[in-house]
């Protein structure tokens, strides 16, 4: 596969000037929970939805730009990282053509990295604030799911993964990562580390949250803040 990125422009009429001269400092993926990369890119371009991103992901990697980059597009909705309340000002979102339950397919992946790696040099915006839907929004989305290998883009700097710390206070760690610990129930925000981090595990808040928690706090704290 090459390594030249070709992007298709379709533009969407679902979008605006990014509030207060924002730059953006976050990445937001997502999964299309629909049953093509098509009629994803249809409802996103819809007036009457009220929703888009920048790009879209087909499963066979093609990308298509529905609003240009420094045009801040409405895929994020309510929720908070850190201090950043309107996360759709200080965001890119991009979305993977997947229905929530299935393997995100090598082509995909493979084009994703590369999108990621222009966006994050272009825009500055460091690894750890690369977040899912899921974990600004913990409960309301569970977005881009249990299937979606972070791993994997950590691996190749463009995501975070945690080293086990010191066991702390779960809850005081999250809110320093970023977590909106205090917006939601706090078994939301447990389920929400666990999708992106821990997707075979249940029941309670164990030892081993509590110390991959502290790490991600401790090497990665959410230092930057706007509203």
């Amino acid at each position: 596969m090459s390594n030249t990125l070709t992007i298709c422009d379709v533009i969407s009429p679902n979008q605006g000037a990014r509030r207060e001269a924002a730059r953006p400092d976050l990445l937001v993926i997502h999964y299309t929970a629909m049953q093509s990369a098509e009629a994803a890119i249809a409802r996103l371009c819809a007036p009457e939805a009220e929703v888009s991103a920048h790009y879209v992901i087909s499963e066979c990697g093609q990308i298509t730009r529905l609003v240009p980059e420094e045009m801040r597009a409405w895929h994020a909705g309510a929720g908070r990282w850190g201090d950043v309340t309107d996360v759709n000002s200080h965001s890119i979102g991009i979305e993977l053509a997947n229905r929530g339950n299935h393997p995100f397919p090598e082509p995909q992946m493979a084009r994703l990295e590369l999108l990621m790696s222009e966006i994050m040099a272009r825009w500055s915006i460091p690894p750890e604030r690369v977040i899912g839907h899921s974990d600004m929004a913990p409960g309301r989305k569970g977005d881009p799911g249990a299937r979606f290998d972070w791993a994997r883009l950590a691996r190749g700097g463009l995501s975070v993964w945690p080293d086990a710390g010191s066991a702390g206070e779960f809850y005081a760690d999250a809110e320093r990562f970023g977590y909106p610990v205090g917006d939601v129930e706090d078994t939301l925000i447990l389920e929400a580390f666990r999708l992106r981090f821990r997707p075979w595990a249940s029941g309670r808040l164990s030892c081993e949250d509590a110390a991959l928690m502290s790490g991600l706090a401790a090497r990665w704290p959410c230092k930057r803040v706007f509203v």
